[in-house]
């Protein structure tokens, strides 16, 4: 039984955690510490070091927003995918017995470590990416959300069109983020595999706009993505991560 993870108390996303009984990574494990490493759970060592959590809900639960066809290749392909080369390019090496924030923070602009950043980050985007959704989700944010949100864009609606234009606008493959900024909160956006979480900064909401993220459902058109998204934010989680 894991007791207590030892990782950067600054991240709210990694809290502690008791009651995992097995390896394998449910959904109350996948909802607060993605890409554990094997160490965490006591697991032989014939397992990998890094796995792909659970989602932590049904693959169709989303829909019709977010397409169960969706899930199955952007979870089941993308992100495992991540998952796998992460693996591959970690066994046998000390970074294998990192917590995957450690690992990511390690080789975050090292160079000749891109790739390994690459996979690293993206498993952890991803995880915190399905984390801030959930069914039945969206309307307007409550509790700690709402005031950050109001103290640093003056209300919801200012935040979540600045939110949508940078999400929109952000050229090719990336990701739009809103982090903690002291004792309020600021949008960001990152290319391919970046993550304000690399540079130690608390992230509070991300949405996903790799073009697996949304093509299926929406082909081109990335706007419409967006929209959809405000139904499914889970405001929970963000209020979680703001402590």
């Amino acid at each position: 039984m894991l007791a207590k993870l030892k990782l950067d108390p600054k991240c709210r996303f990694w809290e502690e955690m008791s009651g995992v009984h097995n390896t394998s990574l449910h959904q109350a494990a996948f909802a607060r510490a993605p890409g554990l490493t094997r160490k965490h759970f006591g697991a032989d060592d014939s397992r990998m070091a890094f796995e792909l959590p659970a989602l932590p809900y049904a693959e169709d639960a989303l829909a019709p927003v977010i397409s169960a066809e969706t899930i199955s290749f952007h979870y089941g392909k993308h992100h495992q995918g991540y998952v796998n080369k992460l693996n591959a390019a970690t066994e046998g090496t000390a970074n294998a017995e990192l917590s995957l924030e450690d690992l990511i923070k390690k080789v975050h602009g090292q160079a000749g470590e891109q790739g390994l950043f690459n996979n690293a980050a993206q498993v952890w985007n991803h995880t915190f990416y399905w984390n801030c959704m959930r069914p039945g989700g969206g309307g307007d944010p409550t509790g700690k959300a709402l005031e950050a949100i109001n103290k640093s864009f003056g209300d919801f609606a200012s935040f979540k069109e600045k939110f949508s234009a940078a999400a929109a606008t952000q050229f090719g493959s990336g990701w739009a983020w809103l982090v903690k900024d002291g004792d309020g909160c600021a949008i960001e956006t990152t290319a391919n595999a970046g993550t304000p979480m690399a540079a130690g900064k608390t992230c509070l909401l991300t949405l996903d706009v790799w073009e697996h993220a949304y093509y299926v459902d929406y082909r081109n058109a990335r706007p419409k993505y967006i929209e959809e998204f405000w139904k499914l934010v889970n405001w929970d989680h963000v209020s979680k991560q703001l402590g």
